[in-house]
Order: structure tokens, then C-alpha cells, then sequence
């Protein structure tokens, strides 16, 4: 049995990781997948001041109070940061990072360095996509059904993990058992980007014929990626 922990991206919350989730417990696994402050079923609670860091922290710390040991951290897209802010956190925890179609960036750079195109809500606070926007952009390669499940789902995002640079001291200098899965049909963040993180991390690397969102478009494959480590 194994415990794992993932980490949702931009405009999502825990809900996106269901059919992982499902999959990973109906083979014995312990797996949390917490919307992150601000986020998902926590959007009521968005305020200034949540970043990676802050989201990085409480990720730490839910691996102390619920005393986690041996933790396969997962995340994708900008959940990738949250991930390696909180390994550095909780190093003595973690048995092995998985970034899936993640961001994955160096001390001192920013989402918006790599992601580029402004969302069509953008405030002092959050960033993000009007319902309108998020059906003509969003999880385009998944069913209509499944699509506009999601669509309903879409969050804003705290606007300083897109434009504060990320401060990460110590993690790309450590040594990780990492994986990186890139999805060859996503846009960003990438393959030069992902491939830049494998050879950082000495990691193993995998890909999926899929877009950004392979938790819903091609779940199975993923979990069994996630377990081949």
C-alpha cells in the first residue's frame, strides 16, 4: 500500500483527480487529493496573500497531521510548483515526486514566464476563465459529457502563483525519485520545459498520446504510469 498525494492546477480543484483517485483506492492505496486554499470547494475562502509557498505549506503540513510517511507526491500543470514547494517542506516524507504535465520551475522564475496568455478574468486577487471562455478553451479533448462536467467545476486561481516568482532554495538541489509524464498533445508547459525537469531530476520519463488533463481523458493510463514510477 502506498500513500499518495495529489496536486491539482489552475482553475481546478480536487475534483479533477476523482477517476485517479478511484483507481489508485480500488488497489489498496491510501490517496488524498485536497483542493488547495483558494481553489475548487475552497474558492469562497480567496484572499490576498495564498501563493505557491503558502500552498506549498499547508500541503507540508497536512502531511504532518495526518503523519504521512513514504508519500508519492503528484502534481500537474502550475500544481507542479505547489509539489516541489512542498517536498522541500517535508523532505524526510517523501518516497517520490510525479510531475504529469507540469510545471516544473527553477528558483526565482514564474508561471507567467511559461504561460504567457492572460485569463479573461484577471483581478487583484485571482486569474482565471468566464464560463464562456472556459468552453471555448478548456478540455477540448474530452466528451462532451465529461467536458461540461469539468467546465462546471472551473475555479479562479490565486493570482500571485501566476506573477510571483517562486522561491524554492533548495529542491532542485536535492535528490529526488522522480518521474515526469508529459502529454504530447497539451501546449504548455511543454516538451523543452519537461525535459529541462527530467534531466534535472534524473527522473524517468513517460508520455501519453492526450492533452493537459490525461486525470480525465486517459486516467487508467495514467495510474498505471504513476505506479511504474
Amino acid at each position: 500500500m502506498t500513500t499518495f498525494v495529489l496536486l491539482h492546477g489552475a482553475y481546478q480543484g480536487g475534483w479533477i483527480w476523482g477517476p485517479v483517485r478511484q483507481r489508485l483506492e480500488a488497489q489498496g492505496h491510501r490517496v488524498y487529493a485536497p483542493s488547495l486554499d483558494g481553489c475548487g470547494d475552497r474558492a469562497h475562502a480567496m484572499r490576498s496573500g495564498i501563493n505557491t509557498e503558502s500552498h506549498g505549506a499547508e500541503i507540508a503540513k497536512l502531511i504532518e497531521m495526518e503523519d504521512l510517511n513514504d508519500v508519492v507526491l503528484v502534481g500537474t500543470s502550475s500544481g507542479g510548483m505547489v509539489l516541489a514547494a512542498a517536498a522541500e517542506r517535508a523532505r524526510d516524507r517523501i518516497a517520490r515526486i510525479v510531475l504529469a504535465d507540469a510545471l516544473a520551475l527553477m528558483d526565482g522564475e514564474k508561471i507567467r514566464d511559461i504561460v504567457t496568455r492572460k485569463g479573461s478574468v484577471e483581478n487583484d486577487l485571482a486569474v482565471g476563465r468566464t464560463p464562456e471562455d472556459a468552453a471555448g478553451s478548456l478540455f477540448q479533448d474530452l466528451d462532451p459529457e465529461l467536458r461540461q462536467w469539468a467546465i462546471d467545476r472551473v475555479t479562479l486561481h490565486p493570482r500571485a502563483c501566476f506573477y510571483e516568482p517562486v522561491k524554492l532554495p533548495s529542491f532542485w538541489s536535492q535528490d529526488w525519485k522522480a518521474t515526469v509524464i508529459f502529454c504530447t498533445e497539451a501546449v504548455n508547459p511543454g516538451r523543452p520545459h519537461q525535459e529541462r525537469a527530467a534531466e534535472k531530476l534524473g527522473a524517468s520519463w513517460h508520455e501519453i498520446e492526450t492533452g493537459h488533463y490525461p486525470m480525465l481523458s486517459t486516467p487508467g493510463r495514467l495510474v498505471e504510469l504513476i505506479l511504474a514510477g
